[in-house]
């Protein structure tokens, strides 16, 4: 009788151990992870640039042009990559914006053209935009998603480490005609940089 209540004290203290384990890991894996991820992806801010009061105008101050923030995240693609459409696109209207898209065969084109869709329409449904072509791209950039690391398997029995990429793309639409941007020529470009040498201030100099 004393043996089999030992054996149960024990059995009970056992399962009590096993519980307490399981919860603290059921804890610790609960708690949100930051590696290998960015800040932009626990961050939901370039949303909630929609989400904002104006104060209201005044009757001599010229009408506020709409503005239309939107993106996708964890895009199965580079952010390097994304990055020379994005530039691409950025300052034209929404048209030529398309247009550029639609005859480039790289496959964040694609992505970047239904992103670009997605916010024309909101800004018609959302944002009370009457002309849907009345837009320009006033931002447009990638940025980096959750990358997971992985094994490559080399020969004779070593191994590397490998990426899985992932991206975000950001776009904001502006109602109106987008803003002219003045060229220069590659001697005035030349000219500005001499003279911010001339004018930098060198620290711990004579």
């Amino acid at each position: 009788m004393a043996a089999s209540t030992v054996t149960w004290a024990g059995i009970s203290a056992f399962g009590r151990l096993c519980g307490q384990i399981n919860s603290r890991l059921l804890g610790a894996s609960s708690q949100v992870s930051c590696l290998h991820t960015s800040t932009q992806l626990n961050s939901k801010n370039w949303e909630r640039y929609n989400r904002i009061v104006q104060p209201p105008q005044q009757k001599d101050e010229p009408r506020r042009p709409a503005e239309i923030y939107h993106c996708r995240r964890q895009i199965k693609y580079s952010k390097d990559k994304m990055w020379y459409l994005a530039k691409l696109i950025k300052g034209m209207t929404i048209d030529q914006a398309l247009a550029q898209l639609e005859f480039s065969d790289k496959k964040g084109a694609k992505i970047m053209k239904e992103v670009i869709l997605e916010a024309q329409e909101m800004a018609v449904k959302t944002h009370n935009v009457e002309y849907k072509s009345n837009l320009y791209l006033a931002e447009s950039f990638s940025g980096k998603g959750k990358y997971l690391k992985r094994i490559r398997y080399h020969g004779r029995g070593m191994f590397g480490i490998m990426d899985k990429v992932n991206c975000h793309y950001f776009v904001k639409l502006v109602e109106g005609v987008p803003p002219k941007v003045e060229q220069k020529m590659g001697f005035d470009q030349a000219k500005e940089y001499v003279e911010e040498l001339k004018n930098r201030t060198v620290i711990y100099s004579l």
